[in-house]
């Protein structure tokens, strides 16, 4: 299972995947203000701001670079603008297992952009990658992504249980569990 980017970047038209810039700080910086998206994804420093945005760009061409995950800028074709993010990390080199992650700006939400990128990122894992899971975990509070989840072909397998922590709310989550595998991607 080799994890580099892919050349061309995938697209389908609608939505493009290619690896974070330094110039998308800006954008990252602004949607991981949205309280909405803070709210689903815990580990967030809040404020959020441009120079954690240029350290998660460092970041993920670290991982990029150590194989250890495929992270992307959800970009949309028509204006160009960063839309949303979505990661692979790999949970399981051996069995080649990896588990997606995203987030959606909020002047994109509700417009199918999510779902079209987890689409082209877990076809592109399972064909061309070499993964043989694909999965997610979403708060089960977390409507509007588990419906991604659900629109782009992934299998609910259950809930864990009590399994995460979320400081800003004081709780434990209840994570719901998707996967999709070579055989479902069409």
């Amino acid at each position: 299972m080799e994890l580099q980017p892919p050349d061309p970047p995938l697209s389908d038209g609608i939505v493009s995947l290619r690896p974070w810039v330094l110039d998308d700080v800006p954008a990252i910086a602004a949607a991981c203000n949205d309280p909405e998206i803070a709210q689903w994804i815990h580990q967030l420093p809040s404020p959020y701001t441009a120079r954690d945005a240029r350290e998660y760009v460092f970041s993920t061409e670290a991982a990029w670079g150590d194989r250890l995950g495929a992270f992307f800028a959800v970009v949309e074709c028509a204006s160009g603008q960063v839309v949303g993010s979505i990661a692979l990390h790999v949970t399981d080199r051996e069995l080649a297992n990896l588990e997606v992650g995203y987030w959606t700006a909020a002047r994109a939400r509700g417009r199918g952009l999510t779902t079209r990128a987890l689409r082209l990122l877990s076809g592109w894992a399972l064909r061309e990658v070499g993964a043989e899971r694909v999965q997610l975990r979403a708060d089960v509070r977390n409507g509007a992504s588990i419906r991604v989840a659900e629109k782009a072909g992934f299998t609910c397998e259950g809930t864990l249980r009590a399994s995460g922590f979320n400081s800003r709310e004081n709780r434990r989550v209840d994570y719901a569990v998707y996967s999709l595998l070579p055989s479902e991607v069409g």
